[in-house]
């Protein structure tokens, strides 16, 4: 039986864990207002953006169709779609544990992705250190890595990002870029979400009776490089806000167990202490007796 100093120890380290936690679930939830009203905000816009690209798109086809030149549209190398033998996969996770299964579900998500093509060439594109650590030990092909930016993450490494995977694309190194990241649901749900962002699917729309100053595709050929950095860096807003809902979710669980573990423990302290008072009395009573 434990002694009242290693009850009383092993309490006072749990309360100070217990500190830690709610320390760690304050500041996430501070985090947590800013980057969802971040994610709400980009939303629209990404919508948007998708309908401006879809009409502009419609537009393009029909101009190239009345002019019998729709091939030069469909040889866009970011519009071309080719058999994929070479497989771009871009995985956003956090820098950071103590968030829950953040991490490890796009981990897992990661590899059963390469388990299903197993038969194609799957290079990863890894930012945060947790998805580093963990496929940098492992037989994969690594294209690039990126760290200390899961929190905040933004336009300029969202730049970067686009601007080194269209150059991939075009350059005919890979065939289709997909990103793996965590979609911000609520504060107590996170969806991993897979989505294919390089060849650019556009879906035919309803045209609408714009006025264009440039040629539809010309105005085409510039939008697809905004609309993938736009899809990377709506990915990072949701992966920022998912990664502090979660660690406040996690935090909080944390919390209640270490309080849960203070009143067992204190409890059976209660109990160590009342079973040492009895036998002391016991001690004094049968001493007595003896005397007598």
């Amino acid at each position: 039986m434990p002694s009242l100093i290693d009850i009383r120890r092993r309490i006072r380290s749990v309360k100070n864990t217990q500190q830690i936690t709610k320390a760690m679930k304050m500041v996430s939830t501070a985090r947590l207002r800013r980057a969802q009203e971040r994610v709400i905000n980009a939303r629209p816009f990404s919508r948007m953006a998708g309908e401006i690209l879809r009409s502009v798109a419609a537009a393009a086809a029909s101009g190239a169709a009345s002019s019998g030149n729709a091939e030069r549209i469909s040889e866009n190398p970011l519009l071309r779609a080719r058999p994929e033998n070479r497989v771009q996969l871009v995985v956003v996770t956090a820098d950071r544990g103590l968030a829950g299964g953040f991490n490890t579900n796009l981990i897992k998500a990661a590899q059963q992705f390469i388990a299903e093509r197993s038969d194609q060439k799957v290079e990863l594109e890894l930012l945060g250190r947790k998805a580093r650590d963990f496929f940098s030990r492992r037989p994969v092909q690594i294209s690039g890595e990126l760290t200390g930016v899961s929190l905040t993450a933004g336009l300029p490494e969202a730049t970067v990002l686009a601007e080194k995977l269209t150059g991939r694309i075009t350059a005919g190194e890979t065939d289709a870029v997909y990103i793996l990241y965590n979609e911000f649901k609520s504060i107590l749900t996170q969806k991993v979400t897979l989505k294919r962002i390089l060849p650019v699917e556009v879906e035919a729309g309803p045209q609408r009776d714009y006025i264009f100053e440039r040629p539809p595709a010309e105005m085409l050929a510039g939008l697809l490089p905004k609309y993938v950095l736009l899809q990377i860096l709506e990915a990072f807003l949701e992966s920022a806000a998912a990664e502090h809902a979660a660690r406040m979710t996690a935090m909080d669980a944390a919390t209640t167990n270490a309080n849960d573990v203070i009143n067992k423990l204190t409890l059976y302290m209660n109990r160590v202490r009342q079973a040492s008072i009895t036998r002391e009395i016991i001690e004094v009573v049968s001493g007595a007796s003896a005397l007598e």
